[in-house]
């Protein structure tokens, strides 16, 4: 009996000793586990936005460049109707003259400023003049740009001083600065 006990005791001693080297090297690894950086949940969550908005960013993107033939070929539909420049100052210069007697301005000292978009295949034309009218007239001249067919961007409007006073006090008289753009012949 001596010895049964003696082989217990042995028995349960071994076990007691994997016992504890199977707890020193749980603990070795809980240890690692706390000490590895692990990400907090607001970390995690800041992250799941941002990649929800870039996967957003990327959509957007495909659909622009999906969408890229049909702005192209109306872009250069919108090109095709500009003016040409071989006749574009003649017909910008009856236009616009048509436009201020249908409004009832005067229009005055008319002068265009060209510069060459030569990678476009245009030209810039920068408008000068001086108009005088009341202002309903005034009103209907830039009322006749903004309905015309040919494209008007009116940079600025001045106030310009009158040298005479020709007893008219309703006159208003304005510089007006406007840009177009004529499509180059080649």
């Amino acid at each position: 009996m001596r010895r049964d006990f003696t082989t217990r005791r042995r028995t349960i001693l071994g076990c007691l000793v994997v016992l504890l080297l199977a707890d020193l090297v749980l603990a070795g690894y809980s240890w690692q586990l706390a000490s590895s950086p692990q990400m907090p949940r607001e970390q995690s969550a800041r992250q799941a936005l941002q990649l929800k908005l870039l996967q957003k960013n990327i959509e957007e993107v495909q659909k622009i460049k999906a969408d890229m033939p049909t702005t192209q070929k109306e872009c250069e539909k919108f090109e095709q109707s500009l003016l040409s420049s071989s006749n574009g100052y003649f017909s910008l210069s009856s236009e616009l003259g048509a436009i201020a007697k249908k409004g009832g301005v005067q229009l005055e000292a008319l002068s265009f400023k060209p510069t060459a978009i030569p990678e476009r295949g245009m030209t810039e034309m920068v408008i000068e003049s001086t108009i005088k009218g009341d202002y309903r007239s005034v009103i209907e001249f830039l009322n006749g740009l903004q309905r015309s067919a040919n494209i008007y961007e009116v940079e600025s409007l001045t106030l310009a001083t009158e040298k005479s006073n020709q007893g008219t006090t309703n006159l208003i008289k304005l510089e007006l600065h406007l840009k177009t753009y004529f499509r180059t012949t080649a």
